[in-house]
């Protein structure tokens, strides 16, 4: 009995020392935090940030304007991670969209799966709506422009030093003609040292 009530007393006293190891603190998602030197949130929105303000900036969208009189409508395609680390392209590809929607120049219409969510609710509507709410098929804004593009990597490291390197590259395609309109680039490089 006197050894079952050591091996109690040691459990004990590990599970008072795990639970006490841990500290969680709230911070403002805008805080710059950068814990493995790894692709994070911060990368993500400063990366949208350069690259949509580039693709902004450029004659296209008056040229645009000039030749149709109205403003260009954009759709955000897939963005390929082909870098050595998991990286959720979908957090890039959110705020490279909300960064086009906020300047209002262009219009910007759903991709991919939320796409085909808006369609399946359509195709619902037709048997379950009143006719007076019901919405029409054939009544899609069509996009002028796609953007595409891919996320690329390359990791350096010696002994207890690493260097990552990102290259985010986007290209904007008149879907009509098939024209390459626009293409830029963000790089960020990381030096981490352990």
């Amino acid at each position: 009995m006197n050894h079952s009530l050591r091996l109690l007393v040691l459990a004990l006293a590990l599970m008072a020392s795990a639970s006490c190891s841990r500290q969680i603190t709230r911070v403002s998602p805008d805080q710059q935090i950068d814990l493995s030197g790894r692709w994070n949130d911060t990368d993500s929105q400063l990366a949208a940030q350069a690259l949509t303000q580039q693709v902004l900036s450029q004659n296209w969208i008056e040229d645009f304007q000039q030749e149709f009189n109205r403003k260009p409508v954009v759709i955000v395609g897939l963005i390929y991670n082909k870098s050595s680390e998991h990286i959720e392209a979908d957090t890039y590809i959110k705020d490279i969209e909300k960064s086009i929607l906020n300047d209002a120049r262009v219009r910007l219409v759903q991709a991919g799966s939320k796409r085909e969510d808006l369609r399946q609710e359509r195709a619902d509507q037709q048997d379950f709506a009143s006719k007076a709410t019901i919405k029409k098929w054939g009544q899609e804004l069509g996009a002028d422009f796609i953007l595409q593009g891919d996320i690329n990597s390359i990791i350096d490291s010696h002994k207890k030093e690493k260097v990552r390197y990102y290259q985010l590259n986007l290209e904007l395609t008149n879907i009509q003609t098939s024209e390459l309109v626009w293409m830029g680039d963000k790089k960020i490089k990381k030096y981490v040292n352990r």
